[in-house]
């Protein structure tokens, strides 16, 4: 399940960096650049942290391969695509729950504590879409005001391991949380949910 989830979190990211250097109107290696950072950005920070050498993608070019097949499709299919207004929030969306549990797993797979395994979920979920974000010269959603982002990786997260602490089998489990991040963020969206904003008083 988690080598089918991580193709797909490849796949969708990539589609969704293209989407944003497009509107951005950058050239061809721009969008790839963007495409790049946006699908692995977030898995090579998290590799650096666990001291994975070489991170991932190094090791196995396959990504590569997926994010240029994504990079092909969507501009293909780039005019249909942009008529869909919502197509670039919903292959972030998909990214950020499929990516999530890639993050944790990995975590696992190192044997790290819970704690560290779900930050290394929200890292590897995030850090790909801030890149992008920055690149595209726009705030981050990360960091953006009105919006809930890495706090829907963490709440996951928690659920993952609350899940896995009942004993419910990893695969169900996986798909599970990937699918409730996904609603979780469909609906924070839909219904305005947003963090409190700390403030000052003049």
């Amino acid at each position: 399940m988690i080598q089918i989830l991580d193709i797909i979190g490849v796949f969708v990211f990539a589609i969704s960096g293209v989407l944003a250097a497009i509107n951005k109107k950058l050239d061809l290696f721009g969008v790839f650049i963007i495409a790049f950072v946006t699908a692995l950005g977030g898995g090579t920070l998290r590799d650096v942290l666990i001291g994975r050498m070489p991170v991932g993608w190094m090791e196995n070019l396959n990504y590569v391969y997926i994010i240029i097949l994504g990079c092909i499709v969507a501009i293909v299919f780039r005019n249909y695509l942009n008529k869909l207004r919502v197509s670039l929030f919903l292959f972030d969306t998909i990214g950020l729950g499929v990516y999530t549990l890639i993050g944790i797993e990995k975590g696992l797979e190192y044997g790290l504590h819970p704690t560290v395994c779900i930050t290394l979920g929200t890292i590897t979920a995030s850090f790909g879409g801030l890149i992008r974000d920055i690149l595209c010269n726009e705030i981050p959603l990360l960091l953006r005001k009105g919006t809930i982002y890495a706090t829907i990786c963490i709440i996951g997260g928690i659920l993952f391991f609350v899940l896995r602490f009942l004993g419910l089998e990893d695969s169900v489990n996986e798909l599970i949380t990937s699918l409730f991040i996904i609603i979780f963020r469909l609906m924070a969206v839909h219904f305005s949910w947003s963090l409190p904003v700390i403030t000052i008083k003049s």
